[in-house]
């Protein structure tokens, strides 16, 4: 086992407090501080303290994949299937969506014979994989995914009681399903910019008045979003297309998994977030990046779901498992009390052990690991029977493995 250093991310959405306190490093950052990635992404990898040397995790898995990661590594091709995060969201993400396998596979094909650069802003597919993700919130946590059973969709655009949008309503009233989201979500993301411009101020100054009426209480988190989302990125489509999404809010330890094709935005909030090492992403709005909408409609799927809530699952051994049926990575959490002795990471390698609350000390025969809130390790899979405790008080511990092993 050895101290993993995290690769950090900034990005525009990204706070100048949340990374920076949580790793204890001087807040206000200097520029907003996204991400946080433990992982051997070839865009970003983090690196391994080894002996007072520090060396690439891509470096270190790909020179010796077998003693790293074990059987994984015919699995999955000598390389680390998944990539940890810590995500601060100050801002709204964009409106986004990620390929299927078979998706992922056959556009990165179609662009490497339309030669799009890698580093082009047009690509979409950096890689023939598909990209999973599972993320579990430290503290309060918003964000839109799925499309809403299309009949709550109904009754949102007509309390509303905006005129423009009493059309849209009685279309999706008329076909309650898969199919009459697309149509109406393929209507709203093409609209013209004319009339664009004259539909979205009217929405707006209907959330205004929704809000503003005390007897209305329904939908005031989607009608606060709405408006939200409108500042950040005025004249966007994405606006429109996120009264379509389920608007939910996390607490801390619930965790949200989104699978190929579910239309997603993260709005604000801090998560630990883990998925398939892939960099595919088809963007729908609320971004200034490339938005492909041929491309989102073929990957997008439209079958209505509920809130996609992920609860922990008490696994026995004093951890806390968030079930997926992702092969490329599993999770458990570990709540450490103050005098409670050593506790065995059963499966821990080859994997990231992650401190996200308190100190922890990790055991392994005569060697130890002290890890500071934000600080992390890298378990390789020859590294049996790892211990874990609590150091000066309580401490919070996340183990991310290859799916399958725990």
């Amino acid at each position: 086992m050895h101290e993993l250093v995290g690769a950090l991310r900034s990005y525009a959405w990204g706070s100048r407090t949340a990374l920076a306190q949580l790793c204890g490093r001087p807040a206000p950052s200097a520029h907003p501080e996204a991400e946080l990635w433990f992982g051997a992404h070839p865009a970003d990898p983090a690196h391994v303290r080894i002996g007072g040397r520090t060396r690439s995790l891509l470096e270190l898995v790909s020179g010796d994949p077998d003693r790293e990661l074990g059987s994984a590594a015919r699995e999955f091709n000598g390389r680390l299937p998944f990539l940890l995060k810590i995500l601060a969201a100050e801002e709204p993400l964009s409106l986004q969506a990620h390929p299927s396998s078979a998706q992922a596979k056959a556009g990165f094909e179609h662009e490497n014979r339309t030669r799009v650069p890698f580093d082009s802003p047009m690509r979409n597919y950096r890689d023939e994989n598909h990209k999973p993700e599972l993320v579990v919130a430290l503290d309060r946590f918003e964000a839109l995914a799925g499309f809403r059973p299309p009949e709550r969709t109904v009754e949102l655009l007509r309390a509303l009681d905006v005129p423009g949008l009493h059309p849209y309503a009685d279309l999706l009233a008329a076909q309650p399903d898969s199919a009459g989201l697309r149509t109406l979500f393929t209507t709203w993301i093409t609209l013209p910019q004319t009339a664009l411009a004259t539909l979205l101020p009217q929405v707006l100054d209907g959330c205004v008045e929704y809000l503003s009426d005390k007897g209305s209480r329904e939908f005031i988190p989607e009608a606060r979003t709405t408006l939200e989302l409108a500042e950040a990125y005025p004249g966007d489509a994405g606006v429109l297309a996120a009264l379509l999404l389920n608007r939910l809010t996390l607490q801390p330890g619930q965790g949200l998994f989104l699978a190929a094709g579910n239309l997603h935005a993260y709005l604000r909030g801090v998560c630990v977030e883990i998925m398939a090492n892939s960099d595919n992403v088809l963007r729908g709005g609320l971004t200034p990046k490339h938005v492909d909408v041929p491309e989102l409609l073929r990957v997008l799927d439209f079958e209505p779901i509920d809130l996609p809530v992920v609860l922990p699952e008490p696994v026995g051994d004093g951890s806390v498992r968030y079930r997926t049926p992702a092969p490329e990575f599993a999770l458990r959490r570990f709540d450490l009390t103050a005098g409670s002795g050593q506790v065995p990471l059963t499966s821990a390698g080859p994997g990231i052990v992650l401190c996200t609350s308190g100190t922890v000390r990790l055991l392994h025969q005569d060697d130890q690991l002290v890890l500071e809130r934000g600080a992390a390790a890298w378990i390789s899979a020859s590294d049996t029977d790892i211990r874990a405790q609590a150091v000066d008080g309580n401490a919070q511990l996340f183990c991310a493995c290859v799916g399958g092993t725990t």
